[in-house]
């Protein structure tokens, strides 16, 4: 039974590895995206932003 359990144990830890494999990549695929959305919400508020005025003020006082 020492083969088998070993066999078992090794089975067990592949798929534990695994899983945590799985679980990593879907986070990091997550986060792209959140990443991906935020950049896009960015580069929308920049588009709509008014063009600066054409008259040169001066502010120092």
């Amino acid at each position: 039974m020492g083969m088998m359990d070993s066999i078992a144990s090794a089975s067990m830890s592949m798929s534990a590895a695994m899983f945590q494999q799985q679980y990593s990549v879907a986070v990091t695929k997550k986060m792209m995206d959140t990443e991906n959305l935020a950049l896009e919400e960015m580069t929308e508020m920049l588009q709509q932003q008014q063009p600066p005025s054409p008259y040169n003020i001066d502010v120092y006082a």
